[in-house]
């Protein structure tokens, strides 16, 4: 029964790290930042690839029990991703885990403004407010139309996915460009 568990649990792992390399390769789509004017800096890449881990985690959300192991297994990647880079950019062993405490509260935060711009949909006012002060943080002359857009056709997009695919890792991301409308 433990080795049984044990295998599992080495299986969701592995589930997990292809969907977060899913997320983090849609999150280097060039029309992110150039078309939908995502701040091509650190911060800039975090938001967007914590928003496509929470749109992931909203998709694995939507579907059977299963999902809630791969779920909490997917946020598991993301935070030892983000640990990882931060120890790369040279941040000291004492201040990862103040950085990473407040990484993890700014992606609660997230999690739950987003969940709420969701529920809002079809209106976009939500999601578009939510873009413009975390991805885009507040730039002025920045639309977040286009990328509220993006967002709202990502998540219909893996909305209609197969859900089997998705446990077993696959995931098909719309083009971001065609996706921004």
């Amino acid at each position: 029964m433990f080795l049984d568990r044990f295998r599992a649990g080495r299986a969701e792992k592995r589930v997990a790290r292809r969907l977060y390399d899913a997320a983090v390769a849609q999150g280097r789509q060039p029309a992110l930042y150039a078309r939908m004017g995502a701040p091509d800096t650190p911060e800039g890449r975090f938001e967007i690839l914590t928003l496509h881990v929470i749109l992931l985690i909203d998709r694995l959300g939507r579907d059977n029990p299963d999902a809630a192991r791969l779920r909490q297994a997917l946020f598991d990647v993301y935070l030892s991703d983000l640990d990882g880079a931060l120890r790369e950019m040279s941040v000291g062993d004492l201040a990862v885990g103040k950085r990473m405490k407040r990484l993890g509260q700014a992606f609660y935060g997230r999690a739950r403004a987003y969940d709420a711009a969701f529920k809002a949909l079809p209106d976009l006012a939500k999601l578009e407010g939510l873009a413009g002060r975390t991805v885009l943080d507040g730039q002025a002359g920045v639309d977040p139309t286009p990328l509220a857009a993006y967002v709202a056709r990502t998540r219909e997009s893996l909305a209609a996915g197969e859900t089997a695919a998705l446990l077993a890792g696959g995931v098909t991301w719309p083009a971001a460009a065609e996706a921004a409308g």
